[in-house]
């Protein structure tokens, strides 16, 4: 009987297997890893002990008689090179949830993005490409504001505080040139703080203010209880229990049911984000800002007060402010967040006055304007809605106008809605 040559493909190294070591290790599992899949890491095991078989099996001589003679293990299936993941190179990024700067201040992206994909390298490219045409408008001296509100309504790439210095541009908190930037955030910033201190503070504290002040101008005695008031010396206006309308304990009191108000609406503010809802540090702090903004605004605004509603406005401003890459800017993210939504509010805050309601500028004239734009580019929808089923646009249109659609879509989703929205010249209406 004539033995039949065995075949060359078999005489290749990468099928010969070496002999198991005298006393064999267990095998330990290796942690979990984020970058590759179960997949992966089985692809690299078994590269790694055909890498390991190779080597042994140089030192050995292969003739063919011995591979005929000496069984021959099933070759080990290698996965093609495609099966290896972009992910394991840093030549190939990742989608990132669109509110995610990468900021230590922002810890929880895991309650509204998506899950992490992989790019394709094209859209790498043009995201890239987009995030550099940005950067190239913020750097100019002058802003083009035309390009920046055409390069906004696609979109702001996140990543370098982009979309927060893009907005607060769009919002006219920014000037167009560059060069006052500075200038006019300090400015704005020193405001705010004086509105703090001068509307959020209590009036037990702003009495005794007044007392070291007076008491400036006397004679200087040293009394034993320098910093407290006598009952004599407290004027009607500020006794606790005047009615007048000019006492500052009145005006408290009546602010008391607005307070009230907000602060149970603010707890209130996406409560599957831990960045709003919680005890946590972070949460509390988030809470005790924005507090802070819709008070004052109230104060400062006594035609308009708080309208239910407006902590949904501006949540989204806070959170994209609040984590700006830039410490600085994060650091003063609720002065930038108070100016922005008191400019974001001038454009539709005639819908919060219920006086308004009924006039050209309220929010039933705003409403109507919806429907003849829905029947404009949709009649048969308008049709169906308005004609056939009767359905009154005020029962579904009215969040939406009010709201500019928080309350329609997740939170990462109507943040790249607002891009868009923020970019019109028009406003948000």
């Amino acid at each position: 009987m004539v033995k039949k040559k065995v075949p060359d493909w078999l005489n290749s190294s990468l099928w010969s297997s070496s002999s198991p070591p005298e006393h064999p290790q267990p095998l330990t599992p290796t942690p979990p890893s984020n970058d590759a899949s179960d997949e992966d890491k089985n692809y690299r095991i078994h590269r790694s002990a055909i890498t390991s078989s190779t080597a042994k099996s140089k030192s050995k001589s292969i003739a063919s008689s011995t591979v005929a003679e000496s069984p021959v293990e099933p070759p080990v299936p290698v996965p093609p090179p495609a099966v290896v993941r972009a992910s394991q190179s840093n030549s190939v990024g990742e989608i990132r949830d669109p509110l995610s700067s990468g900021n230590s201040n922002s810890n929880d992206h895991e309650d509204y993005g998506s899950s992490t994909a992989i790019k394709s390298s094209s859209s790498l490219a043009e995201d890239i490409s987009r995030q550099a045409h940005f950067l190239q408008e913020l750097s100019k001296k002058v802003i083009n504001m035309g390009e920046l509100r055409r390069l906004a309504s696609q979109g702001i790439p996140d990543g370098d505080g982009i979309r927060s210095t893009v907005w607060k541009l769009l919002l006219g908190y920014l000037p167009r040139d560059r060069a006052v930037w500075a200038l006019e955030l300090g400015k704005k910033r020193s405001q705010y703080k004086h509105f703090k201190e001068d509307l959020l503070m209590n009036p037990s504290e702003i009495a005794r203010r007044l007392e070291k002040s007076t008491s400036l101008e006397n004679d200087g005695s040293n009394g034993e209880n320098k910093g407290l008031l006598s009952r004599s010396e407290i004027p009607q206006g500020e006794h606790p229990l005047s009615l007048g309308t000019t006492s500052i304990w009145n005006q408290f009191f009546q602010d008391t049911e607005i307070m009230e108000q907000i602060d149970r609406d603010v707890k209130r503010t996406h409560p599957d984000m831990h960045f709003f809802s919680g005890d946590s540090p972070l949460a509390n702090s988030n809470q005790e800002a924005l507090k802070n903004i819709l008070i004052i605004f109230a104060k400062l605004n006594p035609g308009i007060r708080y309208v239910q509603g407006m902590n949904e406005i501006l949540a989204p401003l806070f959170y994209v402010f609040r984590n700006d890459s830039n410490e600085e800017n994060a650091a003063f993210a609720e002065a930038d967040t108070f100016f922005c939504f008191v400019e974001l509010l001038s454009g539709f805050r005639d819908n919060f006055c219920q006086q308004l309601d009924n006039s050209v500028v309220g929010i039933r004239s705003t409403i109507t304007r919806l429907s003849q734009l829905l029947k404009e580019h949709d009649e048969e929808l308008w049709r169906h809605l308005e004609v056939t089923t009767k359905v009154n646009p005020q029962f579904y249109a009215f969040r939406w106008i009010t709201l500019l659609l928080t309350q329609e879509f997740n939170f990462a989703d109507s943040v790249l809605i607002w891009d868009t929205l923020l970019s019109d010249p028009e406003g948000p209406q």
